[in-house]
């Protein structure tokens, strides 16, 4: 029987490093990401496909792959990194709390933000008319394009390329996300701080509904008098407005560090 290789060494007859060629200014785009990202990628066809929305493709027929099958590889290569940081960060955690705080930690709007602040944003391929409704600031979408990435990066070099350009951005977020205690119920704490702070209770507002019935996704904001404090995006009302509390309580955390 032949001895089956490492995944190291048949990387380079996965589908994923095959995608069409692109224009000299998305290559551009794509260079401008390297650089300003600080990642480096033998195989740049994999970059360029983690940049591609799916709309892109189905604007442009010769495009043969998108970014949902390494957003798909890449968010459990997240999940993992996210897991063994806090396991081996936390000795005395317990089970139930390690997978709260993970939860919190790579929910979609922190991967957004993170995706966000590194530039993904503006380098992602995206069709006409999913930019034209909002697509480039949408956050599931650079959430994705995110986890796509560290998909990309980690078929192109690895796992410790991965987790040294993952850990650090995640350690990061993690002491906004313990600062705020955004790992408890995010509603009662930002409830209980605006009412002792501000003597206001928060209000919570559908504002976006995205997605088919059976896999809809929500947006809430929440209003702190008529200030918009915190959004959220979640596959249920609740899971938004859990979201929304969270990123009002880090955004409160963040004006305190100023």
């Amino acid at each position: 029987m032949a001895k089956q290789q490492p995944i190291s060494a048949r990387h380079a007859v996965l589908p994923a490093a095959h995608v069409d060629p692109s224009s000299s200014q998305e290559d551009d785009a794509a260079a401008e990401f390297m650089r300003s990202s600080a990642l480096s990628f033998r195989d740049q066809a994999l970059l360029r496909q983690a940049l591609t929305h799916p709309s892109y493709r189905n604007e442009h027929p010769e495009a043969n792959a998108d970014n949902e099958r390494l957003e798909f590889l890449g968010d459990a290569v997240i999940d993992f990194i996210a897991g063994e940081l806090l396991y081996l960060r936390s000795p005395a955690m317990s089970e139930g709390d390690l997978t709260r705080l993970r939860a919190s930690l790579v929910r979609t709007d922190s991967l957004a933000e993170i995706g966000m602040r590194i530039g993904v944003s503006r380098a992602l391929r995206m069709g006409k008319g999913e930019e034209a409704s909002g697509g480039r600031q949408r956050g599931n979408n650079i959430c994705a394009a995110f986890e796509a990435v560290i998909g990309a990066l980690y078929l192109d070099r690895g796992m410790e390329a991965a987790r040294d350009f993952v850990q650090p951005l995640l350690i990061e977020r993690l002491e906004v996300v313990e600062a705020a205690a955004l790992d408890r119920d995010a509603r009662s704490s930002l409830q209980e701080i605006a009412q002792a702070r501000l003597g206001q209770t928060p209000r919570y507002e559908v504002v976006g509904q995205t997605g088919p019935d059976h896999d809809k996704e929500w947006t809430v904001i929440v209003r702190i008098g008529e200030m918009v404090a915190g959004r959220g995006v979640g596959k249920s009302k609740q899971a938004a407005s859990q979201a929304a509390a969270s990123d009002a309580l880090e955004r409160m955390a963040d004006d305190e560090a100023r």
